[in-house]
C-alpha cells in the first residue's frame, strides 16, 4: 500500500539510494519568518547554530567524510531542544579552481540524501562537477540518519503494504482505514515528540543552517523531485543566499494535496501508456501484442485477478493488488526498468509473483531481513505536515474516485484511495499550497521531463513560471528525472550553469 505522496528519484537514484513515488505528493508549507535580520545576520537566538564548525571524521566509506550539525528541534523555540543531523560530503577532486559546497537531495520526501550521495552523486555526477565542488548530503531531519521517523515493526509494514487499496466493500473501505489509524497511532507512539517538526520549511531552515557551518555564502544545490519543493521553499526563505540551484522534476507547490495527487495520477497514466506502447513492440510482451488499448485491459484484467487470488512469491506474503500495483509503478520511474516489468509480469501472469514482489520492496526499501528503512514513515510525517489531507474521510474519496480514474484508468482507484492517509494523522497540517515566487533570486534552472511518471512536466512549467528568475529546461521524453540520465543536451546545460554560472536559456528543449 502507498504511504501516501511520494516523489522519488529515477531507477538510477533507486540502485544507489532508493527513491519513488506513489499515490500522493508534497505540498507547500506556509513559509515560515525568516531567521534573520534585514542585514541578512542569524537572529541573536539562532547564532549558536550558524557559528557551528562542522568536525569531520571518516564515515567507514571511501573518498566520503562525515559529520553532525545541530538545529533547533523548533524554530519557534530555538533554546529548547535540539536535532541533530547527518552530513556527509565527497571533496572536490580538482583539477580547477573550487566553487564552494553544491547541496543534493533525491526526493522522497524521506530519500536519504547522504544514501545518495554515498552511492551515486559523489561517484556518479559528472566528473567536472565533482572536480570543482565538494558535493554534500544532508539527511533532512525525520529521515534516515538524522533522527529518523519511526512508525510499524517489520512484521507490522508487511501487513500494512498488503492493505486492500482498491475497497469494494463497506467492510473493505473500514479496514483500511483501520490501517491507516495504525499506522498513524504507530508514528504518534515512537516518534510523538519529533513529528511536529519534520516540514519542508523545517528542513530548509536547517540547509541554511548547514550552508553557514560549511562556509559558504551562498547555497548551490541539485534536488531532485521532491527535493525540488525543499529548493524552491529554501529560495523563498532565503532568496539573497540563492546561488546555483537544479530543481530536476519539478513539483508546483500551488496545487491542494487533492489536486495533486490526481495530477500525479495522470502522470502515471501517461507513464504506463508508454510502458505498454514499447511492450507491444517486443516479441516477449506479458500483455500481448494486439494495440496499447488491449495491453493496458490486459494488465487491469491480472490487478483484478491479484486483488481476488493473490500469488505465491515463495515466502509467507502473498502478491496481492495492492503490492502488484505498487511493482508496477516502480518500474515507471526509469524506462531502464521496463525489460524487468516485463520479465517481472511474465512470471507473474504464469502464477508466481516473487519478482514482481522484489519489484515492490524495492520501492518501500524492504530489507532481505524483513526490516524496512524509515523511507515511507518520514514520507508521510513530512507530506501531512506540509498540505492539509486531501480527503476528509472515505465519502470525499467515494466522490473523487471517478476523476482519478479519468486521469488514469489503470491506476486512478488505488491512488485516490491512498491519499486517504493523511485524513488520520495525529499532527495538524502546518503548510498550504501557495505560489512560491522567491522575488530577489539569483538565476534558478527548473528541469521538467516531458512524459515524466511521478512529477508531470505541467508542474515544471508552473513552478518555473511562478519563480521570478525561474527558467524552464525541458527534457523531452521518458522517466523520472533528467540530470544525470543519458541527456548530453540536459547534462551540458546543467553543468555549464553550475560550473560558470551561465542559465540555459529559458524554454531551451532537449531529447
Amino acid at each position: 500500500m502507498d504511504s501516501r505522496r511520494l516523489f522519488r528519484t529515477s531507477t538510477t537514484a533507486l540502485a544507489a539510494a532508493g527513491l519513488i513515488l506513489s499515490g500522493c505528493t508534497s505540498g507547500s508549507g506556509a513559509a515560515a519568518p525568516a531567521p534573520s535580520t534585514a542585514s541578512g545576520a542569524p537572529a541573536a537566538a539562532l547564532q549558536k547554530y550558524y557559528a557551528q564548525k562542522l568536525s569531520w571524521r571518516d564515515c567507514g566509506v571511501a573518498n566520503f567524510q562525515c559529520a553532525t550539525v545541530r538545529a533547533p528541534l523548533d524554530y519557534a523555540k530555538p533554546e529548547g531542544d535540539q536535532i541533530e543531523l547527518a552530513v556527509s560530503r565527497a571533496k572536490a577532486t580538482g583539477p580547477g579552481k573550487r566553487l564552494g559546497s553544491l547541496l543534493v537531495n533525491p526526493g522522497g520526501p524521506g530519500g536519504s540524501a547522504v544514501g545518495y550521495l554515498q552511492g551515486y552523486a559523489g561517484i556518479g555526477y559528472p566528473a567536472p562537477v565533482r572536480a570543482r565542488y565538494d558535493l554534500v548530503g544532508v539527511d533532512p531531519r525525520g529521515v534516515a540518519r538524522s533522527e529518523p521517523v519511526e512508525c510499524l515493526t517489520g512484521p507490522q509494514m508487511d501487513t500494512y503494504t498488503q492493505a486492500d487499496v482498491t475497497p469494494d466493500s463497506a467492510a473493505e473501505k473500514q479496514a483500511l482505514e483501520g490501517a491507516y489509524k495504525d499506522f498513524a497511532a504507530a508514528c504518534e507512539k515512537r516518534s510523538g515528540k519529533v513529528l511536529p517538526h519534520v516540514s519542508t520549511v523545517e528542513a530548509a531552515r536547517d540547509m541554511d543552517i548547514v550552508r553557514a557551518a560549511l562556509g559558504d555564502e551562498k547555497l548551490s544545490y541539485v534536488g531532485a523531485s521532491y527535493g525540488t519543493f525543499l529548493g524552491a521553499t529554501y529560495a523563498e526563505l532565503f532568496p539573497q543566499r540563492v546561488g546555483r540551484l537544479v530543481l530536476d522534476g519539478a513539483m508546483d507547490p500551488s496545487l491542494s494535496a487533492e489536486d495533486l495527487n490526481r495530477e500525479q495520477t495522470g502522470g502515471f497514466q501517461t507513464a504506463i501508456e508508454a510502458f505498454a506502447a514499447d511492450c507491444v513492440k517486443q516479441s516477449d510482451c506479458p500483455l500481448g501484442t494486439a494495440s496499447v488499448p488491449a495491453a493496458l485491459a490486459e494488465l487491469q484484467r491480472f490487478f483484478r485477478e491479484t486483488d481476488a487470488k493473490p500469488l505465491p512469491t515463495g515466502e509467507s506474503r502473498k502478491l496481492g493488488e495492492s503490492l502488484a500495483t505498487t511493482g508496477v509503478i516502480t518500474a515507471m520511474y526509469d524506462e531502464a526498468a521496463w525489460p524487468q516489468l516485463r520479465e517481472a509480469l511474465a512470471q507473474a501472469m504464469g502464477g508466481d509473483g516473487t519478482s514482481l514482489l522484489a519489484l515492490a520492496d524495492s520501492y518501500y526499501e524492504r530489507e532481505p531481513d524483513g526490516s524496512y528503512a524509515n523511507l515511507m514513515f518520514a514520507n508521510a510525517a513530512v507530506n501531512c505536515l506540509d498540505l492539509p489531507p486531501a480527503f476528509a474521510g472515505p465519502a470525499d474519496v467515494d466522490a473523487s474516485v471517478a476523476s482519478f480514474e479519468k486521469a488514469s484508468p489503470v491506476f486512478g482507484r488505488n491512488l485516490a484511495w491512498a491519499a486517504l492517509n493523511c485524513t488520520y494523522w495525529p499532527t495538524p497540517a502546518t503548510g498550504r499550497p501557495h505560489r512560491i515566487t522567491a522575488e530577489g533570486a539569483a538565476p534558478i534552472v527548473v528541469v521538467g521531463t516531458t512524459r515524466d511518471p511521478a512529477t508531470p512536466y505541467r508542474w515544471a512549467q508552473s513552478l518555473a513560471d511562478q519563480l521570478s528568475s525561474g527558467t524552464l529546461l525541458t527534457y523531452e521524453g521518458d522517466g523520472h528525472t533528467a540530470y544525470g540520465r543519458g541527456s548530453d543536451c540536459i547534462d551540458t546545460a546543467i553543468n555549464a550553469y553550475l560550473l560558470e554560472g551561465t542559465a540555459p536559456k529559458d524554454g531551451k528543449r532537449c531529447s
